[in-house]
């Protein structure tokens, strides 16, 4: 039996109250918070606020720890390095940390071709060295991005991304030459039709109405995609999707570029989502979890495609040695403690106990989800699909203040995306603080 969640106070406490106060005097309001949750210290996957209160992580920071918080390998290897050297600009210099690192990522990427990698800071700046690595290669300047998308918040990022309105209002102009496609949302398909039933006319739609048009295919220098759609509401394509995009990518000879920022570093079982389907991506793009939560990001392509001279892009901070030794060790970590499997063992165990929620709740669309990257969608009822962002809000909320760290994604649903380090004792808890909330939201 486990002692976690352990609620001694109902959040917020005073604390967190006082502290909230100071951010919201000096802190950018660009940032949102899902809910006043103060972190004052973590271990594995417990957290513990400002109030002491203990909460089960089923949040990661956002999809950053898959090892969990603090996880001893990592921090050794933090303390060791931090008695050598902290920086002196990989994009300047050498130095054995970040060839370690790439040989590493060149490895367990998928793709037995060779490969190089640039190091920035974090997922924009990995989608940014991608576009732009593409659009020096290949002397293309278009590319085909989806609805839903999240690939960052940059100008030239947010260019790709289409997933709220809020991103990008004010923004304009972007990027020129992206256009969006629908997502393969099956739930919720954009064409109104069912899987199988449609055969793919999602990627034919691709074909058909955008390149065959209106894009000239000569133009475009990739396609770029989340193989699991993050922020758009966790949302997995049907199996074959993949390899029929692949096949039109070959057909126009344009590069896909995976955007691996959330799916990534075994998160859904596999180290990386597309490995689900079988395909390897001419680039893939990397962060959040690659570090433990360290600003690093990565770009790993195929080395024929990263052809780029000197001087043509570079970050003074990118490849930092603290966050390569921390990304080496947790590849280690993930390797020597099977986590992989682990993911892949208790993702399995929480759709199936999701599924029977589902069968029981009303409010309960759709569950879907690869390993430890799962997503609740929440709606008015099953017949009408009805989103129920209010609802889903309110799961989010009240499982908080009972313990459960969960947060929202898309337009209504909830993701549960604990360490790839969680046991079983631990997902039971959590799987029945949010069982219990559900049936609450439901009967209001």
């Amino acid at each position: 039996m486990v002692n976690y969640p352990k609620i001694v106070v109902r959040p917020p406490g005073p604390r967190a109250r006082e502290l909230v106060k100071k951010d919201e005097a000096l802190i950018s309001p660009s940032y949102v918070r899902f809910y006043p949750l103060v972190i004052e210290s973590a271990k594995g996957c417990i957290l513990r606020d400002v109030d002491g209160n203990e909460y089960i992580d089923f949040n990661s920071g956002l999809v950053c720890l898959n090892v969990g918080h603090l996880h001893p390998k990592v921090v050794e290897a933090v303390k060791k390095q931090c008695e050598r050297f902290l920086h002196y600009s990989n994009t300047d210099f050498y130095y054995r940390e970040v060839v370690d690192l790439a040989g590493s990522l060149s490895k367990i990427t998928p793709g037995a071709f060779e490969k190089k990698v640039y190091f920035g800071n974090s997922g924009t700046e990995a989608i940014e060295a991608a576009v732009k690595v593409s659009k020096w290669h290949t002397r293309k300047h278009r590319f085909i991005a989806f609805t839903g998308a999240f690939h960052g918040r940059t100008l030239g990022a947010l260019s790709f991304t289409a997933s709220k309105p809020v991103q990008r209002r004010h923004f304009f102009p972007l990027l020129s030459g992206v256009t969006h496609v629908p997502y393969p949302y099956c739930y919720r398909c954009p064409f109104k039709m069912s899987y199988p039933d449609c055969n793919y006319w999602c990627v034919d739609f691709i074909d058909e109405l955008v390149l065959q048009k209106h894009v000239p295919p000569e133009e475009v220098a990739a396609i770029i995609f989340e193989p699991i759609q993050g922020e758009g509401g966790y949302v997995v394509p049907p199996q074959g999707y993949f390899q029929r995009l692949k096949k039109l990518a070959d057909k126009y000879g344009l590069l896909l570029i995976d955007d691996e920022v959330q799916s990534g570093m075994g998160r859904t079982g596999r180290w990386f989502a597309i490995e689900h389907w079988g395909v390897e991506p001419d680039i893939v793009c990397i962060a959040k979890a690659i570090a433990s939560g360290l600003p690093l990001g990565a770009t790993v392509a195929r080395a024929s495609i990263m052809d780029w001279v000197g001087g043509s892009h570079a970050s003074t901070f990118g490849g930092n040695p603290l966050a390569c030794v921390t990304s080496l060790a947790v590849i280690d970590v993930i390797k020597e403690e099977r986590l992989l499997e682990n993911a892949a063992e208790q993702g399995s165990y929480i759709l199936k106990h999701l599924e029977n929620l589902k069968e029981e709740c009303d409010i309960i669309g759709d569950i879907r989800g690869k390993g430890l990257m799962i997503g609740i969608e929440i709606v008015e009822d099953k017949e009408t699909k009805k989103i129920a962002p209010e609802k889903s809000e309110e799961i989010m909320m009240r499982c908080w203040r009972r313990g459960i760290a969960v947060i929202t994604c898309g337009a209504s649903a909830v993701r549960i995306v604990p360490p790839l380090t969680i046991t079983r004792e631990l997902v039971d808890a959590g799987l029945e603080i949010i069982e219990d909330v559900v049936k609450e939201v439901e009967k209001q």
